[in-house]
């Protein structure tokens, strides 16, 4: 595909989303429908159509409209490039500009105008900074691995990642966390990712992680665990046994092979079966949440994130903390997460509970955000007395 080809493409791709569908599922459908375009040209569509969310209502003033051509159109102009170059309408790119739509605006919008406003002051609020912390959702958030300790150090995944066409660099804020910093795409090619030495995972997790005193022995249970990132991490880590849950158990299909990748065990445990299993001597929840913390991988979160949505997710929190709470043992620890910068979503979810529920006492929260680590993400840990 023409470079032209591909913008065409990432404006249907939008049309489709504008009109409602998810847009990885718009994605899916355009490609489906393009059996000629290569992995690069699929690669390249992606990129166009997720740079164009990230600054949906930027590209939609800097293009004149909110249609797949409009938004194009000003995420060329938003990166300092000429449409008229690629809005040709030769072969397969799109037609020509317009009179109208060759007059560019004479200055680019606040980069807050691409967040939803009813979010823009509860998100602000959580920064000393909001002017970077908006600006920072613009951009692509990094690709972070983490090193499992159990089977190399860092420096040594640096060097076998090099071998392999996968550049990456340690960072002082975390011991276990690499950033890729080129050849992203070759990854799942590695040596180190095939053997179970790394697993993508944000560096924001990472540290999370890293603030909870976690038992070296007893039993550890992921309560939300998803696809098992923390679950792995956590076998790294502690010697106490593993144990995953997650009320779609469809999510963690990939775990055991990942789990056997990376040389440990971790043992799945249907909603049915956690009484039996119980108590444990931690519980972790990365309970379900606006996701506002990862906006910069998943732009789409905070256009259809609407208040009812909101109040719903606060209540699906509340609700998993007081089950995991049941199932934590005197004096173990429950441990509270989300990917969210929302206090609604974080400290006011761990006053609630604490209000109502005596016995448990909290010893440490915070954040970070795409200002200090890469994704906002929220830990809290608390503790049952006796």
């Amino acid at each position: 595909m023409t470079p032209g080809a591909r913008i065409s493409a990432a404006i249907a791709v939008l049309d489709d989303w504008r009109g409602g569908t998810p847009v990885e599922q718009a994605l899916t459908r355009w490609a489906r429908g393009a059996r000629y375009a290569g992995s690069k040209d699929r690669a390249a569509v992606r990129d166009h159509v997720y740079d164009a969310l990230r600054r949906a209502e930027s590209c939609a003033q800097m293009g004149g409209g909110r249609d797949g051509r409009a938004m194009m159109l000003g995420l060329l102009r938003l990166q300092g490039r000429d449409p008229a170059e690629l809005f040709t309408g030769d072969g397969h790119a799109p037609a020509p500009l317009s009179a109208a739509q060759a007059e560019a605006p004479s200055q680019a919008p606040s980069p807050e105008c691409d967040i939803p406003d009813w979010l823009r002051a509860p998100v602000s609020d959580q920064v000393d900074d909001p002017e970077a912390l908006f600006a920072s959702f613009a951009h692509r958030a990094p690709l972070w691995l983490r090193v499992n300790l159990r089977r190399a150090t860092p420096e040594a995944v640096v060097a076998s990642l090099a071998a392999d066409g996968v550049t990456a660099r340690t960072t002082p804020l975390c011991t276990t966390a690499l950033e890729v910093t080129e050849g992203e795409r070759a990854l799942r090619r590695a040596a180190a990712y095939l053997d179970g030495v790394v697993e993508p995972q944000d560096l924001s997790v990472q540290r999370a992680l890293d603030r909870v005193d976690w038992p070296g022995q007893g039993r550890i249970l992921d309560y939300c665990a998803g696809g098992g990132g923390k679950a792995l991490a956590l076998a790294d880590r502690s010697d106490a046994a593993i144990f995953a849950h997650d009320a779609n158990p469809g999510r963690m299909a990939d775990l055991g092979p990942r789990a056997a990748r990376a040389g440990v065990s971790i043992r799945q445990v249907a909603t049915a079966g956690l009484e039996g299993h119980a108590p444990f001597d931690a519980v972790l929840c990365d309970v379900p949440c606006s996701g506002s913390g990862t906006w910069r991988r998943d732009p789409e979160a905070k256009w259809r994130l609407t208040p009812a949505r909101l109040d719903k997710l606060c209540a699906t929190q509340d609700a998993i903390l007081v089950a995991a709470a049941r199932l934590v043992g005197a004096q173990g620890r429950l441990v509270y997460m989300t990917c969210s910068l929302l206090r609604v979503e974080n400290e006011d979810r761990i006053d609630a509970f604490l209000a109502r529920h005596p016995g448990w006492r909290l010893e440490h929260q915070g954040r970070d955000t795409p200002l200090t680590a890469s994704d906002g993400f929220f830990c809290a840990s608390l503790s049952r007395d006796g």
